[in-house]
């Protein structure tokens, strides 16, 4: 991987120090119920729905004399009934920032008005928790793509731009095959990398690890080069049409604390807005209850239901009936097809 553009290097989370050893104790899918690493279900934290496992955790600080130097949490110690051990509750990574009116890292004031969504929000200090965003090498087209370096860890299921399931290679990097968009997550520093593109590796922002990325490409390419090409073209073109000044202008802009769910917004509905009118792959195996019912303009046509659905409004219309055509001697289209 190259770096295009690495002028504003700085620490995600200058508070904070990267831990020593993995932090396994929570998902990068915020859908999981069961512990990647060791299978016992998740404990959700009371009133903020943030999963963790209990005994990860609990392996993780024996290691440490202050884990508190690598993770902004809040916890008690509730003695247990008969079994008369400590169970740690904690609130991750400045989740506890739902209701608190202080930066608990720097004691900075924070949000004191009266406006109950920003009150209820998941907020974070800027000046703890700084955004950046930069260009990469893409390994697909050696060309430029956006990169975006989030100080939070960022364990959504589904794709926030086409409302797509995101696939998951590893329980820290998954993607979306419709928006080729990455998302990589350091487990030593809990912060996550957002590719608007394919590259092979990504490095942390904050302890400069590197990781390889793994992408299934069958999920992604049709087999045809000509067609390949025309969609990777279409969806290219999407990204370098992303507005990363005016993010980098935003962010600029952010006062004494940001909500994350906002910060990306403008990114986010430029990928969806295009992503409406554009093109994707979708396999044979996505087509289920197939039946023809004519034939004519050079193919046959069919009808099927569609399992995952085209997009609407940023969502998949799950179990959609569609209409198929199959062209004759399609095995053998070129390039003017596409033109």
């Amino acid at each position: 991987m190259e770096r295009v553009n690495d002028k504003n290097s700085f620490d995600p989370t200058p508070k904070l120090k990267s831990s020593p050893i993995p932090i396994l104790f929570v998902s990068f899918d915020e859908n999981d119920d069961n512990c990647f690493n060791c299978g016992e279900k998740y404990v959700e934290v009371p009133f903020c729905k943030q999963k963790y496992c209990k005994k990860c955790f609990s392996h993780y600080i024996s290691y440490l004399d202050d884990f508190s130097t690598y993770l902004d949490v809040y916890y008690t110690l509730e003695p247990q009934n008969i079994q008369e051990y400590i169970e740690i509750i904690w609130i991750f990574y400045a989740l506890n920032k739902y209701l608190e009116k202080y930066c608990k890292l720097c004691k900075k004031s924070l949000y004191q008005g009266t406006d109950t969504f920003v009150i209820y929000g998941f907020k974070l200090c800027s000046d703890c928790y700084q955004i950046s965003s930069g260009w990469i090498k893409s390994s697909l087209t050696n060309k430029p793509i956006p990169i975006i370096y989030l100080p939070w860890w960022y364990n959504i299921s589904h794709c926030e731009s086409c409302g797509s399931k995101l696939t998951f290679t590893s329980e820290c990097q998954k993607y979306c095959t419709n928006c080729l968009i990455i998302f990589i997550g350091c487990r030593y520093c809990l912060i996550t990398n957002i590719i608007f593109g394919f590259t092979n590796q990504s490095q942390c922002k904050k302890c400069k690890r590197v990781s390889s990325i793994t992408v299934d490409i069958a999920n992604i390419k049709s087999g045809n080069s000509y067609l390949d090409d025309f969609l990777l073209k279409i969806r290219v073109n999407i990204h370098n049409n992303l507005k990363i000044a005016e993010f980098n202008e935003k962010i600029k802009k952010i006062g004494k604390y940001f909500l994350p769910m906002s910060i990306g917004s403008s990114i986010y509905q430029t990928v969806e807005g295009q992503s409406k009118s554009s093109m994707e792959w979708i396999p044979y195996s996505q087509f289920t209850n197939i039946k023809e019912i004519g034939e004519g303009g050079f193919g046959i046509i069919y009808q099927a239901t569609w399992l995952d659905g085209p997009i609407n409004y940023g969502r998949r219309m799950r179990s959609e009936i569609v209409i198929l055509k199959r062209f004759k001697n399609s095995k053998v289209i070129s390039k003017y097809f596409f033109k």
